[in-house]
């Protein structure tokens, strides 16, 4: 399978204009204080982008970086500048057309951004013991419609929970299935490169993350995936296809379950390009001043992590009230409630 995608991504594909399916397109809607960034980008690093979402959290400022699957690199110079000169985003890649693109801009971009703050290995992903990078060195850890391609996802998490600083996050876009893919789908060069073969079902994804230290994963938000080619929809059947954002924060106390502390936060305003509300997860929307109750597990991502200073924290863990209310199980994509979120609510 890496053959098959060195050589469709190395050279099969010459731009995103060449994909067969939606699902290596970010759609997404661009938020106005990223234009500007993207806008600074080399035009050949723009045209040779396959990501499925956005892949840029808040408070990058001074963070060190890692970019899994970077390809030509927009993430990377877009992170960059969010990192700014004392921050340093690395990406990873295997594929020597891409990471070739990549490097050929870096100038470029010192001079655009006024500052070197990235570089480019050359790897793999699920291999990343083997790049000598420090461990638990990184305070995020980003990748964009990439683990779906790696043979090994188990050793990709346990790779990343290796390179994260405690507190740290894995924030990343993939593409998942509402099931168990079959062979036919799997096995399919085309489907495969085009980042829908190797999807997860999303509830093993859920139990290779959990598997892997990360205890609750965060939904920040899906779209459903169109396959347009009619031979390839053929081949796919009834399989749904969503590409999804998540957060894996490095939190060793982390729950399985969103257990009920009587505990609230609330919101200073204070975050960049945030001033009204933060959006931690699709679930959790937190208007500026607001007392937002949350479950242990949110109560920990927030005060344990670089989103701490951000927040007042009310509560402790002292007394348990049981479950919180609406930690469900079934089909997390779709359409939030965005009412209910910023009333408080669990994922």
């Amino acid at each position: 399978m890496r053959d098959i995608v060195q050589d469709y991504y190395g050279k099969q594909l010459t731009s995103s204009a060449d994909l067969k399916t939606s699902a290596c397109c970010d759609t997404s809607s661009v938020p106005d204080w990223l234009k500007p960034l993207l806008s600074n980008i080399h035009p050949e690093v723009l045209e040779k982008y396959y990501g499925c979402g956005l892949v840029a959290p808040a408070l990058l400022d001074g963070c060190r970086i890692l970019d899994l699957g970077c390809g030509t690199g927009r993430d990377v110079y877009a992170l960059a500048q969010l990192a700014g000169p004392k921050g340093e985003v690395i990406g990873v890649d295997m594929t020597a057309e891409q990471l070739d693109v990549a490097e050929r801009h870096r100038a470029y971009h010192a001079d655009q951004f006024g500052y070197d703050n990235v570089r480019f290995l050359s790897g793999y992903i699920e291999q990343l013991n083997a790049l000598e990078l420090e461990p638990a060195s990184f305070d995020v850890i980003v990748s964009n419609c990439v683990i779906n391609l790696s043979p090994d996802k188990p050793a990709v998490l346990a790779g990343v929970k290796r390179l994260l600083k405690p507190g740290g996050e894995f924030y990343f876009s993939d593409v998942y299935a509402d099931r168990r893919v079959p062979d036919s789908v799997r096995n399919d060069p085309v489907l495969y490169g085009e980042c829908l073969g190797g999807a997860l079902y999303w509830n093993d994804f859920l139990r290779l993350s959990r598997q892997a230290g990360f205890a609750d994963p965060r939904l920040v938000d899906s779209r459903p995936l169109e396959v347009t080619d009619k031979a390839l929809a053929t081949k796919t059947g009834e399989v749904r296809f969503f590409s999804a954002t998540y957060r894996l924060f490095n939190i060793a106390e982390l729950e399985d379950a969103c257990e009920d502390f009587g505990q609230a936060v609330v919101y200073r305003g204070t975050v960049p390009n945030a001033p009204h509300r933060f959006d931690l997860d699709g679930h959790h929307l937190m208007a500026t001043g607001k007392v937002f109750p949350v479950c242990g597990n949110t109560y920990r991502m927030l005060e344990q992590s670089r989103f701490a200073y951000h927040f007042d924290f009310i509560g402790d863990f002292s007394r348990h009230y049981g479950i919180f209310d609406g930690c469900g199980t079934s089909l997390p994509f779709g359409a939030g409630d965005a009412s209910a979120a910023e009333a408080g609510g669990c994922c």
